[in-house]
């Protein structure tokens, strides 16, 4: 992580310093969970991403070493690398959590009680799930994915009416 000055050596404040704000997060969730990989289709999230911020979280994340350029496709796109696999754990933590104390959320309750009855299992199918997605990764080679991984979107959509809209 290239910042011009580090504020302290806390490993929380560095860890917000890499993917502390909401963009950066969703476009990892994005990769991990729902298969979008290219610029248009992280556009087109129900979240609603502005333009210039998907652009500028697309460079920070690239820059950081969480995300890189996937050149095996022929639409391009993006790829997780191994430090953004090992997110995993982290991101798992932040859906049990939400799906604990939201009562809206959009998180199947079959994907939360494998977070929490099954996690290492978990873990290890959704790696499996981006074997081979993940360039530098310490996974084993890729192949097809496993039936029934996490692969396939853990968190269901949800699109927002606006205020004022019908």
């Amino acid at each position: 992580m290239k910042r011009s000055r580090r504020r302290s050596d806390c490993p929380i404040h560095f860890a917000l310093e890499v993917f502390g704000d909401s963009w950066t997060l969703l476009i990892v969730r994005d990769l991990m969970f729902k298969s979008r990989t290219t610029y248009t289709e992280f556009l087109r999230a129900e979240e609603g991403i502005a333009t210039n911020i998907l652009a500028d979280r697309l460079a920070r994340l690239e820059r950081d070493g969480i995300i890189e350029r996937d050149d095996q496709r022929a639409s391009g796109g993006y790829r997780l690398t191994a430090k953004g696999v090992d997110l995993i754990p982290i991101l798992l933590e932040i859906i049990s959590w939400s799906a604990r104390h939201d009562p809206s959320t959009a998180a199947p309750r079959d994907f939360v009680r494998r977070v929490r009855t099954d996690r290492r299992a978990l873990e290890r199918d959704i790696r499996a799930g981006l074997r081979g997605h993940a360039k530098g990764s310490d996974l084993a080679p890729g192949g097809p994915r496993p039936a029934g991984t996490a692969r396939a979107a853990p968190l269901r959509g949800r699109r927002q009416r606006k205020e004022g809209s019908t």
